[in-house]
């Protein structure tokens, strides 16, 4: 987005922490959206460790190259979405506000950096503060719940044993 293409990977399931971002990449001379595919899906597999099952993406991904087509689904496609597939395929768009995210608060609209190494690095860095801040988040949730129970306990007055 900001004059070099950057391609982010997220998972399609709903997380209760929020989503991550499971992949970041730069990818100079502003390529096709179509040929980076298959080096994006096999990074990605190779990072995770978990075969993806799945992709979905826009519109620009047509005549994708990727070593399984018939995983890769393309928003607005009618032919053999149904079921779950459908389903997910709605889901496409919660990758929209994460990359959103990213360029307000993760400073991945303008890259201060100098050239390609820089570029890759601000990729980089923008999805690790994006993860760090889900981190923080959910930390902070998890302080809430437990400060809330030690005020309850100790908020209490004192059960006094009768004297028989």
């Amino acid at each position: 987005e900001f004059g070099v293409k950057a391609s982010i990977v997220t998972n399609n399931r709903r997380a209760p922490g929020g989503l991550f971002v499971l992949h970041a990449r730069a990818l100079p001379d502003n390529p096709y959206d179509g040929h980076t595919l298959r080096d994006v899906i096999d990074r990605t597999e190779t990072l995770t460790g978990c075969p993806i099952e799945r992709a979905y993406v826009d519109k620009g991904y047509r005549g994708h190259d990727a070593q399984n087509p018939r995983r890769v689904f393309i928003s607005g496609q009618k032919r053999g979405v149904f079921g779950v597939i459908k389903r997910e395929l709605r889901r496409r768009s919660a990758i929209e506000p994460i990359i959103g995210h990213m360029k307000a608060e993760g400073h991945l609209g303008r890259c201060h950096l100098n050239g390609r190494a820089g570029d890759a690095a601000n990729v980089v860095l923008s999805a690790v503060g994006h993860n760090f801040r889900r981190i923080l988040a959910w930390l902070r949730e998890l302080l809430c719940l437990i400060l809330v129970q030690l005020w309850r306990t100790f908020a209490r007055p004192a059960q006094l044993n009768p004297a028989s």
